[in-house]
């Protein structure tokens, strides 16, 4: 997996990490600036990818179960109900030891036309991310938590995204 650096951009707050810069809207991470502003659709692999199917950081994690596409949305929904998840079980325990990786991040534009518009004049404009996530992947790890909270809180994450997801341990 191809790791990107990225800055993350807030109202009140800047921190660089990398190469790529990144913004932050509403507490989403999306690209600030990309090669083309407008990307063809293309195909999500339907085999399993050598990277970023196993563990690399977290004792658990969650890992898709087929091949799709991802939009910042749901990756942003599902990460906030681990972080609520753990704070209504674990209180402050959680900030002194828990951590959490999103693994996938939402790269791609995806365009789209208004209503009632006429075929033709070209593509649309910008209208929202997405990630593509291919068969084993992992999406979200987690460390420094029970077990019973882990499970918890992928079962909950795992109704934000449009795909099936399967939790995973470390081994």
């Amino acid at each position: 997996m191809l790791l990107r650096k990225y800055l993350l951009v807030t109202e009140f707050q800047v921190s660089k990490c990398g190469s790529h810069t990144v913004k932050i809207r509403r507490d989403v991470l999306y690209p600030k600036r990309t090669k083309f502003s407008k990307y063809r659709k293309g195909r999500c692999s339907r085999g399993r990818e050598p990277d970023g199917t196993q563990l690399g950081f977290g004792r658990y994690g969650t890992k898709s179960c087929r091949a799709g596409r991802l939009s910042y949305r749901a990756i942003e929904a599902a990460r906030r109900a681990i972080i609520g998840q753990f704070h209504r079980a674990m209180s402050g325990q959680f900030r002194r030891n828990g951590k959490i990786w999103v693994r996938v991040l939402a790269d791609l534009p995806i365009t789209g036309k208004p209503a009632e518009v006429r075929m033709g004049r070209g593509k649309g404009n910008p209208t929202g991310w997405i990630a593509r996530v291919s068969t084993g992947q992992i999406s979200f790890e987690m460390d420094g938590v029970s077990l019973s909270n882990a499970r918890q809180a992928a079962t909950l994450a795992a109704h934000k995204p449009c795909s099936s997801t399967k939790f995973v341990l470390w081994s």
